[in-house]
């Protein structure tokens, strides 16, 4: 994926940090039903779950520079 343009909801360097090992652990616990590892960095699903929560669009419509709705709609908020 090319290198997008930030937006204001997304995790700083410090704030990830702080959050990427216990989401790691999370994911590690919970694997997918499939298998399927992914196809967007936890990152960048994280910074999706945070722009919708910040601006209350619906799943369906995040930017298409975000991970879309079936990558980020499994994770907890």
């Amino acid at each position: 994926m090319t290198e997008r343009k930030p937006y204001p909801s997304d995790l700083t360097d410090a704030q990830w940090a702080l959050i990427e090992p216990v989401l790691t652990a999370w994911k590690a616990a919970h694997p997918s039903v499939s298998g399927h590892e992914g196809n967007y960095a936890l990152r960048e699903i994280v910074n999706a779950i945070r722009y919708q929560g910040r601006t209350g669009v619906q799943w369906d419509y995040l930017p298409h520079d975000l991970p879309p709705k079936g990558a980020t709609y499994y994770y907890p908020p």
